[in-house]
């Protein structure tokens, strides 16, 4: 696994649990599915840019900040 992933999916995990959102809300809300959002944040798989947007948008964060760590 990458540094990067990994730092990625951690960052995730912080902005989702602050946005009280749980994996499977999250999930539903971008159109992703549950493994999708666990293996993004265990930094297994980075998010495509498509993704990326829709995550942010349902976090109502600015896409920049998914990388701010």
């Amino acid at each position: 696994m990458s540094d990067l992933k990994i730092q990625f999916g951690r960052r995730l995990r912080i902005l989702r649990k602050q946005a009280d959102l749980t994996q499977e809300e999250l999930a539903e809300s971008t159109g992703l599915t549950i493994e999708s959002i666990s293996n993004i944040e265990r930094g297994i798989y980075g998010p495509k840019f498509d993704n990326l947007e829709k995550i942010a948008k349902v976090i109502n964060i600015e896409v920049k900040e998914l990388f701010d760590f």
